[in-house]
């Protein structure tokens, strides 16, 4: 056996797409795989090397500021939401600069603030959320003090695509003078393309940084994250001295840093439009609302309507559910407050996908 028949016997273990109703990431767009070989060999770490790349990424960046309605807003693509994150805090961190700085966030915010408070040894307080899974918002203003250095809201939480009052904490954010971080890995390339979008990027004065993945809904080579910044400050705050290289200074977490997700991400946005990605995002929004209602017919009620593609419904058999589905080679999740099995609705989990999932169902229930 060659070396590439043994890795197409380990590639041909991994399941196929279709089969896969949990993942926030979908097959790339086939112009993100001919962008992303293009640009194989390119390394954004030593810009100096690669100056168009540089320029391609800039470009890109103005393409979703101005989506986010900052068309001069800084920032990078990174690896994803995780390193993104990390980013958005540690930039509040290094500007306010305060002793023991503490952070406030709702219960529903991505895993990767756990990692956030280990990696830059800020406090992480949780805020519970209301009846329809919102941040409260009385008791993020309780739990702020003079030591927070960033209140974050997430558009499109990662367990029920449900969207924070970011109007509000926008306010709440400018009052006290505080960064306002927004995780919108998920749902910043959703929420701009909906018919009635929520207003949660930088049309709030006190949004300061978004999270936002082209290789989820934007439909990117794997990795293509994002981070984007009001202004150039938060960036500064980021730098690092980078002697040997053909640049002084460096402000991304990672060094080598590979051009494919920029190059991917910008064959798919600049080649579909603003109007192509809106037809994708109701074509998934159609296929969420087919779901929900195959799955009233077997008695299943949703934890909330579905704000975007992202749809979850009430169980006690959660675990057991998941685990017989994955036996027959069918990939879902659940959580745990409340029980439930949750679905993401990406564009490869088309109508004759969701059909055939159903019939499997029907026959685990």
């Amino acid at each position: 056996m060659d070396v590439l028949e043994e890795l197409r016997s380990f590639r041909e273990r991994d399941l196929p797409y279709s089969r896969v109703l949990s993942s926030m990431c979908t097959i790339p767009h086939e112009l993100a795989v001919k962008a992303h070989q293009l640009f194989i060999g390119t390394n954004l770490g030593d810009p100096g090397i690669f100056p168009g790349t540089v320029e391609l990424e800039k470009k890109l960046i103005a393409m979703l500021g101005d989506l986010l309605h900052n068309k001069s807003c800084a920032g990078y693509i990174c690896s994803g939401g995780t390193e993104a994150n990390i980013q958005g805090i540690r930039a509040a961190r290094n500007v306010m600069r305060k002793r023991e700085p503490n952070i406030v966030i709702p219960k529903t915010a991505h895993f990767s603030f756990e990692k956030i408070c280990d990696i830059l040894c800020v406090e992480v307080r949780r805020v519970s959320v209301d009846e329809d899974y919102k941040v409260d918002l009385a008791e993020v203003e309780r739990l702020i003090d003079e030591k927070t250095v960033a209140i974050v809201g997430i558009a499109g939480t990662t367990e029920l695509g449900q969207i924070d009052p970011i109007l509000e904490l926008s306010k709440l954010a400018e009052e006290r003078e505080i960064p306002l971080h927004i995780d919108a890995a998920f749902g910043g390339l959703v929420i701009p393309f909906m018919e009635d979008p929520y207003p949660f990027d930088f049309a709030n004065e006190g949004v300061t940084s978004i999270t936002l993945d082209p290789h989820k809904m934007g439909m990117a080579t794997i990795p293509a994250g994002g981070i984007l910044f009001k202004d150039e400050i938060f960036l500064k705050a980021l730098e690092v001295e980078t002697p040997y290289l053909t640049s002084k200074m460096q402000f991304t977490l990672t060094g080598t840093r590979p051009g494919t997700g920029v190059a991917s991400a910008y064959a798919v946005l600049k080649s579909l439009g603003f109007e192509g990605m809106r037809e994708i995002v109701r074509r998934c929004l159609r296929n969420t609302r087919m779901l929900v209602e195959e799955m009233a017919q077997l008695g299943f009620e949703p934890v909330i309507e579905p704000v975007m593609n992202v749809v979850a419904f009430k169980t006690d058999k959660a675990e057991e559910f998941k685990q017989e589905l994955y036996r027959r080679k069918w990939v879902i999740s659940t959580i745990r407050e409340p029980r439930a099995i949750r679905f993401v609705v990406m564009p490869h989990v088309t109508e004759e996908v969701i059909k055939n999932f159903i019939a499997e169902f029907r026959k685990v229930i």
